[in-house]
C-alpha cells in the first residue's frame, strides 16, 4: 500500500487519509523508521521520542526484566509490540509485559508484531509526551475496554510529575487508579513484589551505567569467590599437613614404645 499519511488536522480540515482494516494495518509499510498506531481505521504516526522518554522506557525494561528473572516468571518485557484494543484500533505502548507464548503467537503471524483481542498483556506502560489527552483519556478507555489488567502512565512533565496506575480490581466496575508522587514507591497490582522508586523512574540513570555497575559487582563477587576458594584450599592443605604430622608423631611414639618393651620397660609406666 502506498497511501500517504495526513498531517494533524484542524477543525476546518477534512481527513482524507486512507481508512484501513486491522489486517491492512498489520501489513502496512509506511515511511521508513516511522511507527503508526491505528485509531478508528486511521493511521496515527508516532512522534520521535525525547531523550528522557527513551531513558524512562529503557530503565523500566531493565528493572522489569530483572524482576521477572529473579522470580523465574515465563514473561517477557518488550518495546515496539502492538496491542489491538478494538476492531479498528491498535496501539504501540512504550512498554508491554506479556507471556512468552503470546509473543511467539504474534511472531508466527505475518506483518507487524501485534497482540490480538484474545492475547491480553499483563501490563502496558505509556510515557506521556505531547498529546496528554491521548494517554490519560483515549488510551485509558481503550486498554480498559480491552481488559488489560494494568495500565501505567508515567508523566515526567515539569510540575505534573507522577505515575498513575490503572488496574482491574475484582469487584470493581472498570479501572480504578492510584497516583504515585515523587518520593514514593510504586505498588503494582499485577506484580505486588515489584518495588520501584517514582523518583528513579522520572529521572532514571542510564541503563548502560547500571549494566556497568552490575558487571563490576559481578566481577567483585567472582574475585571474592576465587579468594575464598584459595583460602579453603589453603586450609585443606594445612589440615593435610597437620594430619601427616600427627601420623608421624604417632608412628614415632609406637616405635619408642616398642623399643622400651624390648628393654623390658612398660611404656605406660614411663
Amino acid at each position: 500500500m502506498s497511501q500517504s499519511i495526513a498531517p494533524v488536522l484542524t477543525d476546518q480540515q477534512v481527513d482524507d487519509s486512507p481508512t484501513l482494516t486491522f489486517e491492512e494495518y498489520r501489513v502496512y509499510q509506511g515511511e521508513l523508521d516511522v511507527q503508526y498506531e491505528l485509531y478508528k481505521g486511521k493511521l496515527i504516526p508516532m512522534p520521535t521520542a525525547t531523550v528522557l522518554h527513551i531513558k524512562i522506557c529503557e530503565y523500566l525494561v531493565y528493572k522489569l526484566q530483572r524482576y521477572l528473572a529473579a522470580h523465574n516468571l515465563d514473561l517477557v518485557v518488550k518495546t515496539g509490540l502492538g496491542v489491538r484494543t478494538d476492531e479498528d484500533k491498535s496501539r504501540i505502548p512504550d512498554v508491554v509485559v506479556c507471556t512468552q507464548n503470546l509473543l511467539e503467537q504474534a511472531a508466527a503471524r505475518p506483518g507487524g508484531g501485534i497482540l490480538d483481542f484474545d492475547e491480553k498483556p499483563l501490563l502496558v506502560i505509556e510515557v506521556v509526551s505531547e498529546n496528554r489527552r491521548a494517554d490519560y483519556v483515549i488510551k485509558r478507555g481503550e486498554y480498559e475496554q480491552a481488559n488489560v489488567p494494568e495500565y501505567c502512565i508515567v508523566d515526567p512533565k515539569n510540575g505534573k510529575e507522577k505515575i498513575r496506575l490503572f488496574a482491574l480490581i475484582e469487584g470493581e466496575d472498570g479501572y480504578t487508579y492510584t497516583d504515585f508522587l515523587p518520593g514514593e514507591e510504586i505498588i503494582s497490582v499485577v506484580f505486588p513484589d515489584l518495588v520501584l522508586s517514582v523518583d528513579e523512574i522520572l529521572n532514571p540513570p542510564l541503563v548502560e551505567e547500571l549494566v556497568k555497575a552490575e558487571q563490576a559487582q559481578l566481577q567483585e563477587f567472582q574475585q571474592q569467590a576465587v579468594i575464598e576458594r584459595q583460602r579453603t584450599q589453603q586450609l585443606e592443605q594445612e589440615a593435610v599437613i597437620e594430619r601427616q604430622r600427627t601420623q608421624e608423631e604417632r608412628q614415632r611414639a609406637d616405635r619408642l614404645a616398642a623399643r622400651l618393651r624390648e628393654l623390658g620397660v612398660d611404656p605406660d609406666s614411663v
